[in-house]
């Protein structure tokens, strides 16, 4: 296997969604346009964040080398004229709203887009897991005319996920800020 040339590595190791990707940008605006920064990170989730922050954004995804609990992402900076403006998704809802939808009994459905684990330990009652690095080869099991509320720890992943079902034609999807990190409703787990 020929030998990967980076210009930087970023050690990210230990941090969640969406402090890899909050420090990959910032470490983005040091290098030039055409270097490769190497991501080190233990997140199992920031496979999918890296690679739709880097079609959200116009830098080039390269790939994702496993070493045993550790995920090294590589991605090339952007030209200046290949960079696009991240956007963020339109349609977001609060915890509290959601809350009060649920306790009002309207007919939805929360979608936690948080890796198994995550979803395991603590999430809201009913909640479907769907982890986002799965979503692309399983959002035709959702219906589009249902409503759909996604979720994550801090809204970041799941606005990543509005968007993906925004491009598939769903028109009922809104984001849950500030996510689980933030959430004062039930709760269960699998213990």
């Amino acid at each position: 296997m020929s030998v990967i040339h980076v210009d930087q590595t970023l050690d990210c190791r230990g941090l969640a969604c969406p402090m890899p990707i909050v420090k990959t940008k910032k470490a983005m605006s040091a290098i030039h346009s055409g270097q490769v920064i190497e991501v080190l990170a233990t997140d199992k989730g920031s496979l999918a964040d890296f690679q739709a922050w880097a079609s959200n954004t116009g830098h080039q995804y390269l790939g994702t080398v496993h070493e045993g609990n550790v995920l090294k992402h590589f991605i090339r900076k952007a030209n200046p004229d290949e960079v696009k403006e991240e956007l963020k998704y339109m349609h977001t809802v609060t915890n509290g709203e959601l809350l009060r939808r649920i306790e009002a009994n309207e007919k939805l459905t929360v979608i936690d887009v948080r890796e198994p684990a995550e979803y395991a330990f603590n999430r809201i009652p009913g909640a479907v897991s769907i982890p986002f690095g799965d979503l692309e080869q399983r959002w035709h099991e959702l219906d589009p005319n249902q409503t759909f509320y996604m979720i994550c720890r801090t809204g970041n992943r799941s606005d990543r996920a509005c968007q993906l079902l925004a491009d598939k034609g769903f028109t009922a999807v809104a984001n849950v800020l500030n996510g689980m990190s933030d959430w004062s409703g039930p709760t269960e787990s699998n213990q």
